[in-house]
Parts: structure tokens; C-alpha cells; sequence
């Protein structure tokens, strides 16, 4: 991880970002705040930032509408803020590329954590993985390239895909034809200090079957098994 990760807090609490600022400072963080969305996008354009702690709620744009903005342009960590203590609410943060959520009020010392985490993940996503002899796994029409961390169909029209994304579909190739529990998918997929709920599974998962299956509704690739987990159904070669 960074010796001193650079944080952007967004929020038009000044009590919040009074907190934060002093407490991730005491612990060997960089802060940059943000009071509103266009203070964010200038201090993104400006500041090398590693994590965004983003509220949902801001005077000006939607946190949900600044997280979208940011994964299409980039892949730093986002983590929401909420003051509601909504389910859906979470599912759509994940569905737009959100990493992480947690809702106010909140412990800072679990908002360090979290912010840790989806650090560790990411520079996990981006750090040299050792030589692997068979770096390419086939399934279908499909041909995961580990080493370049790239999905494509076998005509070579690649398949774009999140940290995420690639990391779920990764766990199930190299486990094909197994019923994998959600627990089991976090762990393969985000690692054992993951921070994410278990519903993100089943988000990724449908992101996965958009643009892996002809009917995402009726797959045939990664089948759900009631009261078990998931499925690749289809056997994987390495070459």
C-alpha cells in the first residue's frame, strides 16, 4: 500500500470533515476535501488521489452520478457515504463501480479499515503476478488472459471489464464447474480481508451475465444453485 495514501473526502459536513481530516492525518494519511461535486472533479484533476471517500448527498450532483463519472474515467477506489441505511441503495452504489460502503453515523477507525482494504485490493489488481506458464484459460467462446488481465470473445474482440469483474470471473475459471458458496467467492475474488457485503457477489455476477450470456436472465454460462452459490458450467482448458 502506499506509505502515505492520499484520501479525498467529499462532503458538505463540516463536522465530518473536520473528524476525518485530523483522524486519517494521525494515521499517516494525505487528505484533500471536497465540499460539493465540482470541488471533487478540480481536486481530481489536480491531486494524484488513491482512495475517494464519497458522500451520497451533496448540495450540487449525487454521489451516485460523481461515482459513475469517476469509473469511467478511472479506477480509484470509491468509498460511499450514506445516511440511510438502505439495501438498494447499497446495490445501485455497486452496480455504478462503487468499492465499498458504510453509513452514517460511522466509527472512523472502521472507515480506516475500509479504506485499507480497497487499497490492498487495488494494488493487488495492479501488482506483477508471478510468470504463469498457462496464463490464458478458455471456456466457450471465451479466452480469459490472465497475464494481461483481458477478456475476449474468440474472434479477439475484447471484452471490457472492471478490477472486479475480471477478479469474480478469474475465481470462477479457475474453479469451473463447481458450485461456489458467496463466502467462497469473496474470499477467491477479494481475498479474506475483504470489506465488501455479500449481496456485491450477486451484483457482479449480474454485471458478469450482461455481457457474458445471450439472455442474462436465462443463463447458461454461470448458473445460480438455489441455497449454494454459483456455477460456471462450462469446462476450462489452460493453454
Amino acid at each position: 500500500m502506499t506509505p502515505m495514501p492520499h484520501v479525498l473526502v467529499v462532503d458538505d459536513d463540516e463536522d465530518i470533515l473536520m473528524l476525518l481530516t485530523q483522524f486519517l492525518q494521525n494515521h499517516a494519511c494525505r487528505v484533500s476535501l471536497a465540499r460539493s461535486g465540482a470541488e471533487m472533479l478540480a481536486a481530481l484533476e489536480e491531486k494524484g488521489v488513491d482512495v475517494i471517500v464519497l458522500d451520497v448527498m451533496l448540495p450540487d450532483e449525487s454521489g451516485f452520478e460523481l461515482c459513475r463519472k469517476v469509473r469511467m474515467a478511472s479506477a480509484i477506489p470509491v468509498i460511499m457515504l450514506t445516511a440511510v441505511s438502505d439495501h438498494l441503495e447499497r446495490v445501485v452504489g455497486l452496480e455504478i463501480g462503487a468499492d465499498d460502503y458504510i453509513t452514517k453515523p460511522f466509527n472512523a477507525r472502521e472507515l480506516l479499515a475500509r479504506i485499507k482494504a480497497v487499497l490492498r485490493r487495488a494494488e493487488a489488481s495492479t501488482a506483477p503476478k508471478p510468470a504463469d506458464p498457462h496464463p490464458m484459460l478458455s471456456f466457450g467462446r471465451w479466452r480469459l488472459d490472465i497475464r494481461r488481465r483481458e477478456l475476449r470473445l474468440d474472434d479477439n474482440t475484447l471484452i471490457p471489464l472492471s478490477g472486479g469483474e475480471f477478479d469474480l470471473l478469474l475465481a470462477f475459471a479457475e474453479k469451473p464447474q463447481r458450485v461456489l458458496t458467496r463466502d467462497m467467492l469473496m474470499d477467491l475474488a477479494h481475498g479474506e480481508n475483504h470489506a465488501a457485503f455479500d449481496r456485491s457477489i450477486d451484483v457482479q455476477v449480474s454485471r458478469l451475465r450482461r455481457k457474458l450470456e445471450a439472455d442474462p436472465k436465462s443463463p447458461e454460462l454461470i448458473r445460480t444453485v438455489r441455497n449454494g452459490g454459483y456455477i460456471l458450467m462450462a469446462p476450462v482448458t489452460r493453454s
